[in-house]
């Protein structure tokens, strides 16, 4: 077990080194200026938008509001409370800041990855869409990038198996154990079958049960996050101050090297 966590440790490093990290905010620097800020001027309608009837004659298999809670529901969870307390615990209170400021960006990315998805889109055999990165690569840059594809499509259904599910389990798992003692390989049973359930309804069935759990999931987080905030609030602006000032030190909570609190901030925030 530790020769496979060795070698997890020294892929990770490789991947997630300086250049990978420079490369995507780089690229959703790029991409919001070259949209002319279009994710930051176009907020308030896109909240319109996402209200708008999914009956309409517009292709699709969803409506706006569902594709929204089936992308939050991937999020919410592992992602805004693992990820952020994982990036504060190996940046320092810095991290916040630079999260902050790479999501501003990064929306131009996700943006730009949602509408070539869309664009290059196909219909399968039952008449449903499906698409994704696989998709537009094959279709956007020709048969000549294929192998791309098929090797994006492998990597990412070997990637579900760890980032898309394990992580996600185990923290579900654990902290039933912890609170209820009951044991972690009973809770996996439990939440393979009901996943299953669900994800062999197809894409309606995913988007149906998403649109249900994901609002109260959200409005959970939001009323737990102001709860903490109320309770404490004569130490937010020292919070603030500690976030802020933290983000320009030279070094951060790794003890390592400068910088640190932009590396993780991006990797867990932007990534």
């Amino acid at each position: 077990m530790k020769v496979i966590e060795a070698i997890l440790n020294q892929l990770s490093a490789a991947v997630w080194g300086p250049v990978m990290l420079a490369f995507l905010l780089g690229v959703g620097i790029f991409l919001t200026l070259g949209l002319k800020v279009f994710t930051w001027r176009y907020t308030a309608k896109s909240f319109v938008m996402l209200w708008k009837d999914g009956s309409t004659d517009q292709a699709g298999d969803i409506s706006p509001f569902q594709a929204l809670m089936t992308s939050l529901s991937a999020t919410i969870g592992t992602g805004n409370i693992a990820g952020v307390a994982t990036a504060i615990a190996l940046g320092g209170p810095g991290a916040v800041f630079w999260m902050w400021l790479t999501a501003l960006f990064g929306m131009a990315t996700k943006y730009a990855e949602a509408v070539l998805a869309v664009k290059y889109r196909e219909q399968d055999e039952q008449g449903q869409y499906v698409g994704g990165p696989m998709y537009y690569i094959k279709n956007g840059l020709g048969d000549k990038w294929r192998w791309l594809a098929v090797i994006f499509a492998i990597l990412g259904a070997l990637a579900a198996f760890g980032i898309g599910n394990m992580v996600q389990a185990n923290s579900v798992a654990d902290a039933v154990a912890t609170k209820f003692d009951i044991p972690t390989w009973q809770t996996g049973i439990l939440m393979t079958i009901l996943a299953g359930a669900v994800i062999l309804g197809g894409i309606g069935r995913i988007a149906a049960v998403a649109s249900k759990l994901v609002p109260f999931m959200a409005v959970a987080y939001i009323s737990g996050a102001l709860f903490v905030i109320v309770s404490y609030l004569d130490q937010v602006p020292n919070a603030l101050f500690l976030i802020v000032s933290s983000a320009f030190t030279e070094t951060a909570a790794t003890g390592g090297f400068a910088g640190a609190a932009v590396w993780v901030a991006i990797r867990f925030g932007v990534a």
